[in-house]
């Protein structure tokens, strides 16, 4: 625009809101021209309104990725809320933690045969806490992050004649751009709020820390044992054992990390839209007033009932998190049996993952899933008969490889694991059941099928039956490998 133009010779306003809209829907990071700006008031628009919408839309845009979410303002919305308080932690507070994590390294060597970690734990500020677990948010989140933006865009298109489908595409990632941008605004928030409640790294139940750390936030202390009437000292070495104990398991087992991770993201990936609540809400979205669209993903409206596939993978993350927590949980009682207090202070902890914080519950609405071990008593009453029957050591061998861990059945019937190790302990082969003789049957037919490949044979198939095969030439199948 020509800087001697008047609003008679000049575009019309509705060119001017015409072209904004163009810009909008292009994505573009320009500067917006207050002239133009100021043409808007001839359709009764406010022009400050406008420019502050093209700005927070524009910067949607710029800190956006490929996915159309912003993770960027995920994690300054968890850190504004996680500085808030302003309260950063003490000489005193991280010389009285490193202590607690001193004794309790050595009551943990008493405890369990996993070895210490190699780096020293730390203390962490609310931020820091934020900092260091934000990437695995991310991952968790993203698929149901991008499940909104993408039915979004669908639902925008869907409803749009065709004459308006160029228009609709630009509109679409305009859409796509909102919507991820008030997803990642309110994980931001749940995050924030999280770094209040949470205790140590381990303390939601999923590997959230980098491999092999420990950490406690001792500004969340006061809160955890406030109706406790427990002394400092004794809820800091039993804070700082759990979190150790939860820390050397993840990294013993290296397989467990991506294990619970994956089963947590493969939930997620099951986590679809509502479209009839989603089109209900696109037919009256304003992009200037997204607060219904922040309330609808906020609360979980647009996510639909979990299907019978999703309950089944709920189920099995569910017991695989009392699984481990089960064990931390007799490990750091084992450890702990000095404490006064300690009894007192475990049942507060279990009755606190039981139910969960307000942003803990927050999560569940903004994912649709719940991170609460359900079997948690269930699962340690299993470790505990293993413990009494076997020992530490055998104990935890059973985190050596993934197809040892005890699993659902095991929790339900700890009489039959416990046998099963109390065999293996005197040498003896644990007896078949029909899993294992299935095994079997599949095995001894690839081998037949492996057999016959190599010297062009199908032993099978001979109308003489299996023992016409003996004499032609090494291609026998010995007795035992015979399919049933």
């Amino acid at each position: 625009m020509a800087d001697d133009e008047t609003p008679g010779d000049g575009p019309s306003p509705e060119d001017d809101f015409q072209e904004l809209i163009r810009r909008l829907f292009g994505g573009s990071a320009g500067e917006v021209d207050p002239e133009q700006l100021s043409r808007l008031s001839g359709m009764n628009i406010d022009p400050a309104m406008m420019q502050a919408v093209m700005r927070q839309l524009q910067g949607a845009f710029e800190n956006a990725d490929e996915s159309g979410i912003s993770w960027d303002m995920a994690k300054r919305q968890a850190l504004h809320i996680a500085n808030q308080e302003g309260l950063g932690v003490t000489a005193g507070q991280r010389t009285d933690l490193d202590q607690a994590f001193s004794l309790a390294t050595l009551w943990l060597s008493e405890a369990t045969t996993i070895s210490d970690l190699p780096a020293p734990p730390v203390t962490l500020t609310r931020g820091a806490w934020v900092e260091a677990t934000l990437p695995v948010w991310e991952e968790l989140a993203a698929p149901v992050a991008t499940s909104i933006a993408d039915a979004l865009t669908t639902a925008l298109s869907e409803q749009a004649p065709e004459d308006m489908q160029g228009l609709v595409q630009g509109a679409g990632r305009l859409m796509r751009t909102v919507g991820g941008s008030l997803f990642a605004s309110q994980l931001g928030q749940v995050v924030g709020n999280l770094s209040k409640e949470v205790v140590s790294g381990g303390d939601v139940g999923i590997p959230l820390m980098p491999d092999g750390e420990a950490a406690i936030l001792p500004q969340n202390f006061a809160d955890f044992g406030r109706d406790l009437e427990v002394p400092d000292d004794q809820l800091a070495l039993y804070a700082a054992t759990r979190e150790l104990a939860h820390a050397r398991l993840f990294r013993h087992a290296r397989w467990l990390r991506l294990h619970v991770i994956s089963q947590v993201t493969d939930f997620a990936r099951g986590v679809h839209v509502d479209t009839d609540a989603l089109e209900d809400l696109a037919t009256r979205f304003d992009p200037s007033e997204p607060e219904e669209l922040r309330r609808a993903i906020e609360s979980g409206a647009l996510l639909p009932a979990r299907s019978e596939a999703q309950d089944a993978a709920l189920a099995r993350l569910e017991n695989l998190l009392a699984t481990i927590e089960g064990w931390v949980e007799v490990v750091t009682e084992d450890a702990t049996s000095r404490l006064p207090a300690a009894q007192r202070i475990s049942e507060a902890v279990r009755r606190r993952r039981a139910v969960g914080g307000p942003a803990e519950r927050a999560l569940g609405s903004l994912v649709g899933l719940e991170i609460r071990p359900r079997r948690m008593r269930e699962a340690a009453a299993m470790w505990r008969a293993v413990t009494d029957a076997v020992g530490p050591a055998a104990r935890d061998a059973l985190w050596d490889y993934p197809d040892l861990m005890p699993a659902a059945s095991d929790i339900d019937d700890p009489a039959a694991l416990v046998a099963r190790l109390e065999a293996r302990a005197r040498g003896e082969e644990p007896v078949p059941d029909e899993m294992d003789d299935a095994l079997a049957r599949l095995l001894a037919g690839e081998e037949l099928g492996e057999s016959a490949a190599e010297d062009g044979s199908a032993a099978p198939a001979s109308p003489e039956g299996p023992d016409a095969s003996e004499d032609d030439g090494g291609s026998s199948t010995p007795d035992d490998h015979r399919p049933v």
